[in-house]
């Protein structure tokens, strides 16, 4: 079973700062239609997620530990190039 996590003070900031909480973005990483990169731009393995979660496109950004754990770091409303992206 996938067990994810967050930090509760970076989860109330991302809230400000982007209008997404992230037990909302924990609905994208079920989309099975959703598109997944990989983030190489830093020393752990994360990940770039673009997917639906309750009728809004979103872009999570999280961490994966193993097979079992993610760890959400940021999430914001996806933007229209992204929106052309999942569309496709």
């Amino acid at each position: 079973m996938i067990q994810i996590t967050f930090d509760p003070s970076k989860a109330d900031s991302n809230l400000i700062k982007h209008g997404i909480s992230f037990d909302e973005a924990k609905i994208a990483l079920f989309d099975p239609n959703a598109l997944v990169r990989e983030d190489y731009d830093h020393n752990e393995p994360r990940f770039v997620l673009l997917g639906m979660a309750n009728r809004l496109l979103v872009v999570v950004y999280c961490y994966v530990d193993n097979d079992d754990m993610i760890r959400l770091i940021s999430a914001r409303k996806a933007t229209k190039n992204e929106e052309k992206q999942y569309a496709n």
